[in-house]
């Protein structure tokens, strides 16, 4: 048994070429073989959003506190509220954060495949983030 307690991981800021905004991370708990999972809690300030990227395993962020929106690559987007669980499939191009005015906090689980979680790709333009369709 490990436990991780509240605290003793330190925080750090996500680095400005995967995100857009103020987005805070703190470790939950990494992989220990032959495990693969790992978890993390990820704040984002409002306006604040990931970059597209794929998963090699996939990924399921959990909103634990405010509203968010979510895409998929060529999908319209989605808003994300506390309590709600979101399936991202292997390779699935995705992006996701807080809306524009309002912060969101979510824990985000994901698999490493040969020690990668995560393939980050191009920054989300201000168009694609303000795009007018948001599914409620």
């Amino acid at each position: 048994m490990d436990i991780k307690r509240s605290g003793s991981q330190p925080s750090a800021k996500e680095p400005a070429e995967y995100f857009t905004g103020t987005v805070g991370i703190d470790p939950l708990f990494q992989a220990n073989d032959p495990a693969r999972t790992s978890g993390v809690s990820v704040t984002f300030e409002a306006g604040a959003r990931t970059a597209w990227h794929t998963h090699p395993l996939g990924q399921t962020p959990i909103v634990t506190a405010g509203c968010g929106l979510a895409q998929r690559w060529g999908g319209s987007i989605e808003q994300i509220r506390s309590g709600d669980p979101i399936w991202f499939a292997p390779g699935q191009k995705h992006r996701h954060g807080a809306t524009a005015t309002t912060a969101m906090t979510h824990i985000a689980i994901q698999e490493q495949l040969d020690g990668k979680t995560v393939d980050w790709m191009e920054k989300v333009s201000d168009e694609q983030y303000q795009a007018p369709k948001v599914n409620k």
